[in-house]
Order: structure tokens, then sequence, then C-alpha cells
């Protein structure tokens, strides 16, 4: 792995409310509510970080608080932040959550407004990046014209593209260029709006789901299951991976640890399979911290989290 991984995407602060009550009367709930950094793109970005692949981020923060804040720990983490769009008059990324009394998400919104100011011309004027790097990854807060530009500049230098479809509103966005992708990691939802199909239910049918994206040109399908872990295929193998047994605690950022080991296992050339058992543990390791991402991952924790 000489070269890096480019990340492009959103950058952001979560806020994170634990409601200890029943959801839903109209008045206040008394909860928890704290805070960590976010962002797919980001998320993913510190996770490979962590991992000890060399990262470049591409993404936008304001001059504000939640920008300095977003670039200090993502350059303590180890990723490479030299190229990140700080924009005097911009809003950093924000995301809220509330979850209900159980642990489930109950509703969530997010600012990522700031995201547009990720051009086609500020992508173009870094298009050596493209050059030098490995594998580049996105997420699907980019806006339509940037993403063209994306592919264009990972095809003219023959670089790989993962994408995060991060929501399914978003999902859409990647839809024209499924053909051009090496990999793509979709919740149920989100594959249900790339395949534009009736809903995807359990853990056949997402790999049902899997082999028909790969049938639309994508080289590797990963479907996330929550607790019921990962469905994948390739055009020459399909699997499930079953969740590992352990406590929840906070779901926020587990499919972006997942996205980024199984990314870390390719890059290693490990059997897909394997791959997918790492971002499996990745997932679980995350879960347990009240963080976005798991700041202390790393492949070490990976393999005995596997074992544990």
């Amino acid at each position: 792995m000489s070269s890096h991984v480019l990340v492009i995407g959103a950058s952001s602060v979560d806020i994170k409310a634990h409601a200890l009550g029943v959801l839903g009367s109209g008045g206040a709930i008394r909860g928890q509510i704290r805070s960590s950094l976010g962002g797919v793109a980001r998320n993913i970005a510190e996770n490979l970080a962590c991992l000890g692949v060399s990262t470049t981020l591409l993404s936008a923060v304001g001059a504000d608080g939640a920008g300095k804040r977003l670039l200090a720990q993502s350059r303590e983490s180890g990723i490479d932040t030299r190229h990140v769009l700080v924009t005097p008059d911009g809003r950093s990324g924000s995301y809220v959550v509330v979850f209900n009394e159980s642990g489930s998400r109950y509703v969530s919104v997010d600012d990522m407004a700031i995201v547009e100011r990720l051009s086609r011309r500020y992508i173009n004027d870094r298009r050596r990046l493209f050059r030098d790097a490995s594998m580049v990854v996105i997420d699907a807060n980019l806006p339509q014209e940037t993403l063209e530009t994306v592919f264009r500049l990972a095809g003219h230098y023959n670089v790989p593209v993962c994408a995060d479809p991060t929501s399914q509103s978003l999902a859409s966005r990647l839809c024209p260029f499924l053909g051009n992708l090496f990999m793509v990691t979709p919740d149920l939802s989100e594959a249900e709006a790339l395949l534009g199909q009736g809903p995807i239910v359990g853990r056949d049918d997402a790999i049902r789901a899997a082999k028909l994206l790969v049938a639309r040109g994508i080289r590797i399908a990963v479907i996330t299951l929550a607790e019921f872990g990962v469905c994948y295929a390739t055009s020459n193998e399909s699997g499930h991976v079953p969740a590992l047994d352990i406590d929840i605690v906070d779901l926020t950022g587990a499919g972006d640890a997942l996205t980024a080991a199984v990314i870390f296992g390719l890059l290693e050339e490990m059997p897909v399979g394997e791959a997918m058992r790492l971002g499996v543990a990745a997932a679980a390791l995350t879960i347990q911290s009240r963080d976005t991402v798991y700041r202390e991952l790393s492949l070490e924790k990976l393999y005995d989290q596997l074992v544990a």
C-alpha cells in the first residue's frame, strides 16, 4: 500500500441524543446527549488511518469551531487534511440523531449543505491525487456534477472507486455510475434505492440483491443487515457473515467502519470473505463505543474481536 487512498465527501459534528423515556408525547424527555465527530467520508478516512492506511481526505468545513475541531482530530488520527476546503462563509456539517429508549434510531436530521462546495473545479484542481491513489472512496453527499468528475478522473487513471450510498434518499445519485464502481456498501433501504425494485427482506433476499448489483457492473456488492451481519457477492462467490454477539452502545458509524475494514482487507489482497469478516469485526468494535469512530481501532483489535 505505497500509494494513498483518496476519500471524498462529508465531514460533520454528530449530536446524539439517547432518550431515557418514551418518545412521541411532544414534551421534553430526559436523556443523555453527547457529540462526536462524523461525516461518512471522514469516518471512513479515520478508520482507514487507524489501520495504518495512508489516507487523503477531500472534504469541506467552515472556518468555525466545528471545522477547527474536525480538522484537528482528523490530522491527529493520521489523515492528510491539507486539501480539505475551509470556507470562511460556510457552516460546518452537522448530524443530529435521536435514539429511543431501546437504542434504535427514532429520527435524524443532517445539514451537509457545505458539501456542495466540493465542485467540479475543486476536484479537477486536485487531479494528481487521483493519479497517485490506490483507491478512491466516496459518499453520496457529493453533488451530481462532482460525482461525474470523480468517476471521469478515476477512469482516466484506472483507479477503482468504492462508494457508500450514505442514505436511502441519496443512494440514487450513484445509479448512473453503477457500472463504474469497484465496490458499493449499502444497507437494505439503500440497496432497494440502487436497484429500483421492491423490498429486500432477510438474508436470502439480500444475497440475491447483491448478485443483481454485481450483474449491473459492480465488482463487489456488500449489503449490511445491521444486527444480522452482512451479505456480499462478486462474480465468483457470494455469502453471509453473521454479526458478532456483543452489547450495543451506539450504532452510529458502524457501516463506515465496516466499509473501511473491508477496503483495508482488499488492499492487503485478502480473500473477499476474510475482508468481510474484518468489516464485521470493525462494526462490532464501533457499536461498543459512544464515539462515531472507535479511535483505538487496529488490526490486532480486529482479530481479537473475531476470536472473542
